[in-house]
C-alpha cells in the first residue's frame, strides 16, 4: 500500500496586533515608531505605590472599560493587555475554534498577582483568607488560558518563559505547531505589564531601567493560499553565549542562518537589535557590520517602548512589519533578541510584496 506523503506547510504571518505606550491598534505602534516620538511618562506614587521616576505605559489602560465589567473584576493588567489584543485579531478575522491555537510569552506570568495574594496569606487573618477570583492570574499560564476561554481558541494552548528570547521562542512554538499539523493557525506573542512587582524585581536587576509594558501578536498559518500573507517565516534559531561573547556567538548565528537559507546580507532591507543597555549596543554592532548602518535604522529601536522584557521579540516582529514598505518585497529582515545571561534568538523573514499578499495588512 501506497501511503502519501504529508503535505509540505510552509509557515507565514498573516497578520499582527498590539497594544503598546503609543495606544491601541497597530496604526498606532507603527505610526509613533516611525515619528521615533518618546513614551515616557511620570509615574505616579499615589497610583502604583512607587517612587519610579518613569515608565513607558500603555495610556489609560482599563481592562474593565476596555472588555466589559463581566468577567473583569479580578483580571490583571498583563491578562487585560492579551485578552484585548487578541481581540482585535479575532476582530479582523482571524477564525477562532479548534484550529486556532495560542503561545503567550512571558517573564513570570502574574507577578503582581502572585505578589498579592501572597502577602494576604502572610497578613490575613487566616492564610485562605484571599481572593480566590485572583488565583488564575498567580499561574503562569493564566494569562493564555484565560485567553482562550474568553476567544474560544481551541487550539494547543502554550505559555513560553525563555528570558529576554521569549518572543522569538514562542514564534519558533507556533512555527512548529504549524508545520506539525497541529493548528491552523496559532496567535503568538509576548505580554508584560507595568505594576508594582515587576518595579521591584527589574529595579533590583538594572536601577536604570525604564520600565516598559503592552501585548504584540502575530498570525502565523500554512501559506495555503486563502489568507494574504504579510511575510514569510524562514528561519529561528538559537544560541547561548559566554560571558563576553555574545558578539561572537551572535555573529556567528546571524551568517549561519543567512548562509543555510541562502541569503545574501544585501538582500536584508531591515535588521531589529534586541536586547537592552550593553546587551543592545553589542546587538547592534553586530547588526551594522553585517548589513550596515542603513538597514538598522530601517526599524525603529524596540527601546522606544521602555523595557518590555518578555514582550520585546514580539514587538520587535510588530515594528519590522509596521515598517515594511512595497519597495521591501521579496527582501529579508533580521530579528535578534538577547539577555544578560547569554541566552539569543535569530528570525529570519522574507517580506511580501502587495501581489504575494493578495490584499494589505490587516
Amino acid at each position: 500500500m501506497t501511503v502519501a506523503a504529508p503535505p509540505v506547510r510552509r509557515p507565514v504571518i498573516t497578520g499582527w496586533a498590539s497594544i503598546s505606550p503609543y495606544g491601541l491598534g497597530a496604526d498606532t505602534l507603527s505610526d509613533g515608531a516611525r515619528e521615533r516620538r518618546g513614551t515616557r511618562v511620570p509615574v505616579e506614587a499615589e497610583q502604583w505605590g512607587v517612587q519610579a521616576r518613569a515608565a513607558c505605559l500603555v495610556p489609560d489602560f482599563d481592562p474593565r472599560a476596555l472588555l466589559g465589567r463581566k468577567g473583569t473584576r479580578s483580571m490583571d493588567r498583563a491578562t487585560g493587555l492579551a485578552v484585548a489584543t487578541v481581540g482585535m485579531l479575532i476582530a479582523d478575522g482571524v477564525p477562532n475554534g479548534p484550529g486556532t491555537g495560542l503561545v503567550i510569552g512571558t517573564t513570570a506570568g502574574g507577578l503582581n498577582s502572585a505578589w498579592t495574594t501572597t502577602q494576604d496569606m502572610l497578613v490575613g487573618e487566616r492564610p485562605f483568607y484571599i481572593d480566590a477570583a485572583k488565583i488564575p492570574y498567580v499561574i503562569m499560564n493564566g494569562t493564555a488560558g484565560h485567553c482562550a476561554i474568553w476567544h474560544g481558541l481551541q487550539g494547543p494552548n502554550t505559555t513560553v518563559a525563555a528570558g529576554g528570547a521569549t518572543g522569538l521562542t514562542a514564534l519558533n512554538h507556533a512555527r512548529r505547531l504549524v508545520v506539525a499539523g497541529r493548528a491552523e493557525r496559532v496567535l503568538c506573542g509576548g505580554v508584560e505589564e507595568f505594576s508594582p512587582a515587576r518595579y521591584w524585581v527589574e529595579s533590583l536587576a538594572d536601577p536604570d531601567a525604564v520600565i516598559g509594558e503592552g501585548c504584540a501578536m502575530v498570525v502565523v498559518e500554512d501559506d495555503d493560499g486563502e489568507r494574504p500573507a504579510l511575510a514569510d517565516l524562514v528561519a529561528v534559531e538559537f544560541g547561548v553565549a559566554r560571558a563576553g561573547e555574545l558578539a561572537t556567538a551572535l555573529a556567528s548565528t546571524v551568517r549561519g542562518a543567512l548562509a543555510r537559507a541562502g541569503v545574501r546580507a544585501d538582500e536584508v532591507w531591515g535588521a531589529s537589535p534586541g536586547g537592552s543597555g550593553a546587551i543592545a549596543a553589542t546587538a547592534a554592532a553586530v547588526h551594522e557590520e553585517i548589513f550596515g548602518s542603513d538597514a538598522v535604522a530601517a526599524v525603529p529601536p524596540v527601546d522606544l517602548l521602555g523595557d518590555t522584557a518578555a514582550a520585546s521579540g514580539a514587538f520587535q516582529l510588530a515594528l519590522v512589519l509596521g515598517a515594511a514598505r512595497p519597495e521591501h518585497a521579496g527582501r529579508y529582515a533580521v530579528i535578534t533578541s538577547a539577555d544578560q545571561h547569554g541566552a539569543f534568538a535569530c528570525a529570519l523573514l522574507r517580506t511580501r510584496g502587495p501581489a504575494e499578499q493578495r490584499g494589505g495588512q490587516r
